[in-house]
């Protein structure tokens, strides 16, 4: 992504940054940490992301333009490999990648993978040691030793994505690093992604949230309508959640409804903080058996 153009105001710098790292180490955390809103979902889950979120950080002489990749790791059913695809194609168009890893809790089998990515694309790339509230101070300086020996950051960081420490200093470094340029986008942009996209993702977020073991790898969440009253302030929505089989469409509907009704609920609230107006959310759920293998499927899902 080149950043060229005569309009740039003096001293003005801006640039794309990938975000990248093994699954669950909190990419999505600081994503909405450094924006100041939530637009990217969270969960204790590993695998949690699986597209390309982009967004914005607008400063007084930059602009940050972030993306939130999913988490790079060995990958063997259809949507997995599309998933690390993704990541992967995200660090070879960036003007920075910033590598995260979990401090506390290393995963070496992502990270090596990671790491010979970056070494095949050769952008410039910054490490953001995470999760640093749950590490020994001599750990961390032993893993920052290590991890300086590993390849030629421009900067390694210890952060806590979750309480916000350091991650001033994070911004600020990337900022240093970052070319002379205009700004990509208008100062009022967060993101470049639709409100539908957004709100499917919130969905599939209290899906991850309210629900166990393989549950919420085998779901997707597709808007089936969005639509706004034109005499008062409600948004009507209508979504799907998508299973693989029968038992998983029991297990998330739950007794009586009480489990759909719980994910609904709490969807619900979340749109409504997001949007803020008042929201009518109506929940389906559908089997399209083993859609995770599925070329078809994974098209209109928007994965492919």
């Amino acid at each position: 992504m080149k950043n060229t153009g005569p309009n740039s105001p003096p001293g003005f710098k801006s640039g794309f940054i990938a975000i990248a790292g093994a699954p669950n180490v909190g990419k999505s955390t600081l994503l909405n940490r450094i924006l100041g809103e939530k637009i990217s979902i969270t969960s204790r889950k590993p695998q949690t992301t699986r597209n390309r979120i982009l967004g914005i950080r607008h400063r007084t002489g930059s602009q940050l333009v972030f993306i939130d990749t999913p988490g790079v790791h060995p990958a063997r059913r259809a949507l997995n490999t599309r998933i690390v695809e993704t990541a992967i194609a995200a660090l070879g168009d960036v003007d920075l990648v910033l590598m995260m890893i979990d401090a506390a809790n290393t995963d070496a089998v992502c990270e090596t993978q990671l790491l010979k990515q970056l070494e095949k694309t050769g952008r410039p790339a910054m490490l953001a040691l995470n999760k640093i509230d749950k590490i020994k101070k001599s750990r961390l300086l032993e893993t920052m030793q290590t991890w300086s020996e590993r390849y030629p950051f421009k900067a390694l960081i210890p952060i806590s994505a979750k309480t916000g420490e350091q991650v001033d200093t994070l911004i600020a470094a990337l900022e240093a690093h970052l070319p002379p340029g205009p700004p990509f986008f208008p100062e009022d942009q967060l993101t470049d992604l639709p409100e539908r996209f957004l709100v499917a993702e919130m969905i599939r977020e209290k899906v991850f949230r309210f629900t166990g073991a393989e549950i919420p790898y085998s779901t997707a969440v597709t808007i089936e309508s969005f639509v706004e009253s034109p005499k008062k302030p409600l948004v009507t929505i209508h979504a799907t959640i998508h299973v693989e089989r029968t038992s998983q469409k029991g297990i998330i509907i739950g007794r009586q409804g009480a489990k759909l009704k719980q994910i609904g609920t709490e969807a619900r609230r979340a749109i409504e903080n997001f949007m803020n107006v008042p929201v009518f959310l109506q929940l389906f759920v559908r089997v399209d058996k083993n859609w995770s293998q599925d070329s078809r499927m994974l098209r209109r899902f928007g994965y492919l």
